[in-house]
């Protein structure tokens, strides 16, 4: 396939990320965790912050991780350390949006939801959000360097295990 035109790459950058955001979610949902650092970079930040911090210009985050060593240490913590009840997480995006693309950089904008079923309960909606997103090109791989979801709610049930 020959790619000839500005708007062809267009759609093959945002069918390669698409792609890359459906392993991601996949990855997340099979609870492959020990997998889910391979996503980003090794320098790279992960958080999960209330939009009202944002709003406030607050640094104060649910989940803050600088560096793919991070991820891995709570990947431990999930798999070794915590006591938490069994439960299905399912993770969506939407309204998928190519900000930027600054050289092998691309900034990503999307919606999330996140819904958790406990055994004996109904499913419920965990949260819902915005997920603001570096992509990098690494060699020819797409990775985040950068992924900053950003909660609705000021509360989160329960919680906070499973990253978003």
């Amino acid at each position: 396939m020959q790619i000839d035109t500005v708007q062809d790459r267009d759609l093959v950058l945002r069918l390669r990320i698409d792609a890359f955001y459906a392993e991601y979610l996949a990855c997340l949902d099979e609870e492959r965790f020990e997998q889910w650092p391979d996503f980003f970079v090794e320098d790279c930040l992960y958080k999960i912050i209330p939009r009202i911090n944002v709003a406030r210009g607050l640094k104060l985050a649910t989940w803050w991780s600088e560096g793919r060593g991070y991820l891995l240490d709570r990947i431990t913590g999930i798999r070794r350390t915590s006591v938490y009840g069994p439960r299905y997480v399912r993770r969506m995006m939407s309204g998928l949006r190519i900000m930027a693309v600054n050289g092998a950089e691309i900034e990503v904008r999307s919606n999330f939801a996140v819904y958790e079923t406990l055994p004996d309960e109904f499913t419920r909606v965990f949260s819902v959000g915005e997920s603001h997103d570096v992509l990098v090109l690494d060699g020819s791989l797409l990775r985040l360097r950068e992924r900053i979801c950003i909660f609705d709610s000021e509360l989160v049930p329960n919680s906070l295990i499973y990253p978003f």
